[in-house]
């Protein structure tokens, strides 16, 4: 995607020495397991992904609290070269920090100053960005041994010389003729890099990998899901498994669309029981009458899996939800603990998973110990603590009948980071609250490459929710999906305090020890909340939304908050979003200290682009085909402001000009590839047909 454009906005006219260029090159990025075990006790560090290998997203420092948090300000800020989605934690070693942004670009910086020390461009191929479900985000680098590690968008693990940036190897980690990509953030434990993907709507086969850290070479894999059975045993970590029970939980064709699946974001090394907790996605398609013929557990989809880090043997797992058929799961942050639970202290595995309940889990069994709901569900009575299984409410699984569930796939808890305080013993949850109606698609056609779930989402049926059309029924939806900033009690299993957001779509927290709370906000503003009662304290407003979870570190005796702003993701690419009126303009890391003295330039005042309109007119017919074809293939990428709206292209007014974009593929170097595998020619008109009306409507909706 080119070189990067990087400005280093406002630097201290201070120059400070970095702890890292102290000594010699070899101190730069080292990391060690010991290093990594004891990390609680190293507060100036952001060594890993969570912090510590507990991922509990907590700073002990308390340098900055409520006392002095009226000081806080911005002490410098680098600007990206995109304003794709940034999603983002990184990571602090000795004064350097190391971070990712979109398109798997890779920078080192100053970790007091800003300055930058190197950067890689793995030259990902723009069209591989039509493969990515939720945008062409990265969610971070690990560090270990002088390297950088980082996952590209289109499949490969990359380890970079920590002090030069420059290459020391570079693997391939899937097919790249299916639609893999990774974003996910690796872990390394005891010098073995772990990996996963995503793709799971596309039709691919979910897994996870261990690489030798010092070599690049494939250690062990093990799959989440069985591969056909005419071909017999993978020669992997997991055979012995599906041999064993999880084989027998599948039915049907289920590989002709991968199964799915997908490792694509939590991998936790849990040092006291000396295994692995990972996260494991959903099926592919979502619909289980469709994936397994509506029969099976269909292990491991939607399951914590704990396996042996030395390699990957199963060692136990526990479904989250069994027969997933609405795009559970279970790939949500786990964050290790001990609770005092029935006056006992109890190790312990936490997770709010997509499907609304919060999950104490036993890590040394796997067994659960309690679930309740932390985000409104329709879908369950309860979870059987016996059985640790939900029972559920058979509409929900809208076998016969439209089914209007909350929440929706989206979750009531994405990938964004949550945090535990040991301090307050409370967990602060960026809460979803995104309802929608589910209908089998009776049409259901295999779209290898492009998004295959089984379901119709055109609207929630007439009497679902109110409104006497489809468009009034999705502005109701709209009117009822927002967000919250949660402190959920794990042991009582209950809301200590929420506050409410009107988008659902936040940033990621950060619990410190000064009794904080951080959170970014899509509308631009950072903000710190008192970590025991939810108490506003400090905010500042930068105008780029902020999805990524902030940390905290400490150079030269001074501490500072960092986070990455660039709005985007799924809910950036999908889903329709009135009030933010502009594109979201080029990301950036901004960095806080007390008495910081920098600044940023305002953005430009908003000129909003006009609907589309010509004095075409089309049958409905054409109507009919476009909507249908729109709503499965557009609005997954142009529904939000991330990508162009197409309501808005000068594109559609002139029918050649769409062909050569839809049919032909003249922008797939932007990730906007020829859609003729999926849609002929006629049908690719429907869909400009389709626009052109729906835009000349909006145009005339009051408001425009």
């Amino acid at each position: 995607m080119g070189l990067a454009r990087l400005a280093t906005i406002a630097i201290a006219t201070t120059t400070l020495t970095l702890a890292a260029c102290s000594d010699s090159a070899s101190n730069f990025g080292q990391i060690d397991e010991q290093r990594l075990l004891a990390a609680e006790d190293d507060p100036d560090n952001w060594l890993s992904h969570g912090r510590t290998y507990a991922e509990q997203r907590f700073s002990p420092l308390a340098d900055i609290n409520t006392q002095n948090i009226g000081d806080l300000s911005l002490a410098f800020a680098v600007e990206f070269d995109t304003n794709r989605g940034q999603e983002a934690t990184p990571i602090v070693v000795d004064g350097v920090m190391y971070l990712t942004t979109a398109w798997s670009k890779v920078m080192a910086v100053d970790a007091a100053t800003g300055e930058q020390l190197w950067f890689h461009d793995p030259q990902v191929d723009g069209a591989k960005g039509a493969h990515a479900c939720c945008d062409v985000v990265n969610r971070g680098v690990a560090v270990w041994g002088g390297k950088v590690f980082s996952g590209t968008i289109d499949g490969r693990l990359i380890a970079l010389d920590a002090e030069t940036g420059e290459v020391e190897w570079d693997v391939v980690t899937v097919d790249q003729e299916q639609p893999y990509t990774i974003t996910g953030a690796p872990r390394v434990v005891r010098g073995k890099v772990l990996i996963g993907n995503s793709g799971a709507e596309m039709g691919v086969r979910g897994y996870v990998s261990a690489y030798d850290a010092d070599s690049g070479d494939l250690v062990w894999r093990f799959y989440t899901v069985p591969g056909n059975p005419a071909d017999g045993p993978d020669g992997a970590a997991s055979d012995a498994a599906f041999e064993q029970f999880a084989g027998e939980t599948w039915f049907g064709d289920y590989w002709e669309l991968g199964g799915g699946g997908t490792v694509w974001d939590s991998i936790v090394y849990d040092p006291e029981f000396d295994q692995l907790l990972v996260g494991v996605g959903n099926g592919s398609p979502w619909n289980h009458r469709v994936r397994s013929d509506g029969k099976g557990d269909n292990l491991f989809l939607s399951s914590i899996l704990a396996l042996d880090p030395d390699t990957g043997e199963y060692k136990w797992h526990y479904q989250i939800n069994p027969g997933e058929t609405w795009d559970f799961t279970a790939t949500q942050q786990i964050t290790l603990a001990t609770l005092e639970i029935d006056g006992e202290p109890r190790k312990v595995a936490m997770q709010a998973p997509k499907n609304g309940f919060f999950y104490v889990i036993d890590r040394a069994t796997g067994k659960l110990i309690s679930a309740e709901p932390y985000a409104e569900q329709n879908w369950a009575e309860r979870i059987d603590l016996e059985t640790g299984r939900p029972v559920e409410i058979p509409e929900a699984r809208f076998a016969d009948a439209p089914y209007f569930i909350t929440p929706m796939g989206i979750g009531a808890h994405a990938w964004h980071p949550m945090s535990y305080s040991p301090d307050t013993g409370l967990v602060y949850i960026p809460v979803m609250e995104v309802p929608n109606a589910y209908a089998d698609d009776s049409d259901f056609e295999r779209h290898i490459g492009r998004w295959n779930t089984g379901v119709s989402f055109l609207a929630p049926p007439e009497g679902s929710v109110p409104g006497a059309t489809p468009e009034a029924r999705r502005a109701y939806l709209s009117s009822i999906t927002y967000g919250k900033l949660q402190a959920w009690d794990p042991v009582k299993q209950e809301v200590a305090w929420e506050l409410r957001r009107d988008w659902p779509w936040n940033g990621g927290t950060l619990a410190t020890g000064g009794n904080l709370v951080f959170q970014g906000l899509p509308d631009g503003r950072f903000v710190a909340y008192s970590a025991d009662k939810g108490e506003e304290v400090w905010s500042w407003q930068g105008e780029r939304g902020i999805m990524a979870g902030p940390i905290s570190y400490r150079v030269n005796g001074e501490q500072y908050i960092a986070v990455m702003a660039g709005y985007g993701g799924s809910m950036g690419m999908a889903t329709q979003t009135d009030w933010m009126r502009r594109p979201p303009p080029n990301g950036m890391l901004l960095v806080f200290k007390i008495g910081g003295t920098g600044t940023i330039d305002p953005l430009p005042p908003i000129e909003p682009r006009p609907y589309v309109t010509n004095d075409e007119t089309f049958t409905a017919e054409q109507l009919a085909e476009g909507q249908a074809q729109y709503f499965a293939f557009c609005t997954i990428c142009h529904n939000g402001p991330v990508n162009p709206d197409l309501m808005k292209s000068p594109a559609a007014r002139d029918a050649q000009a769409w062909q050569a974009v839809v049919t032909e593929g003249i922008l797939a170097d932007r990730g906007m590839i020829s859609f003729s595998p999926w849609i002929d020619a006629d049908q690719v008109e429907a869909v400009r047909a389709y626009v052109l009306t729906e835009a000349a409507r909006r145009a005339k909706a009051p408001g425009q």
